[in-house]
């Protein structure tokens, strides 16, 4: 498994880090393409994506809400080796960037629908974006979906072994597919300073959970609730 691992983070690997200045946040959202999302779904949640990032309040906390830029990629992710970059790395510095951000999502295309759902290779690859990412005050992953690992390595194995340990890792569960989802993010998923899952009702309200957690982790908001658990060797 370590091999295996290892060969994932060469293969993962490409490019070092870019500089920018005054950046304090790296921000990479990861969203669920696996089979278990059908195309309406899926333009529910992409759709979602776009109208949180475009929301007022979002907006505000992206450029008014602390000093320096906020820097964002979104990529899709599903199977083993099955991730494609919607949105590489950008710097949110002004309103003309958050335009471009949000069209480029909203015109976004489906990259997989076949698949099953390989979490821990989604996080090594969250790994792979972040070893490319301007050098940023907080990192921060972002990860959405409506199910369980049920393929490979599991969240656990990929905290210890890809490059991840001052990285925060909050969750966004899409409720109705899985009743045991919500535990699985918030027992193996989310880590590090701050983390926290928040829950959609079905994709039709990933919209406004989407809005809700952007808002929070931009703002670097620690709320009470469930004190999120360190992954277990």
């Amino acid at each position: 498994m370590v091999r295996l691992v290892a060969a994932i983070w060469l293969w993962a690997l490409a490019a070092l880090p870019a500089g920018a200045e005054g950046c304090r946040l790296a921000l990479v959202l990861a969203l669920d393409v696996s089979s278990s999302v059908d195309e309406v779904e899926y333009d529910l949640q992409r759709i979602g994506l776009a109208a949180a990032l475009n929301a007022p309040e979002v907006r505000h906390a992206v450029l008014r809400g602390g000093t320096g830029a906020v820097a964002l990629s979104v990529y899709e992710w599903s199977g083993r080796y099955k991730q494609t970059v919607l949105l590489d790395w950008v710097l949110l510095q002004a309103e003309a960037d958050i335009d471009r951000a949000v069209d480029a999502l909203a015109g976004a295309t489906r990259s997989e629908s076949e698949f099953p759902t390989a979490m821990g290779y989604g996080i090594g690859y969250a790994a792979q974006m972040l070893s490319r990412a301007p050098t940023c005050e907080r990192r921060v992953i972002d990860v959405s979906g409506d199910g369980v690992n049920n393929e490979g390595f599991g969240p656990r194995i990929a905290y210890r072994h890809f490059p991840l340990a001052d990285v925060t890792v909050n969750g966004l569960v899409i409720l109705g597919h899985d009743d045991e989802v919500l535990g699985f993010y918030r027992n193996e998923v989310i880590r590090g300073r701050n983390a926290f899952v928040e829950t959609a009702n079905g994709f039709g309200d990933f919209r406004n959970a989407m809005t809700r957690k952007l808002y929070r982790e931009i703002n670097d908001i620690m709320l009470g609730g469930a004190i999120p658990r360190s992954p277990r060797g």
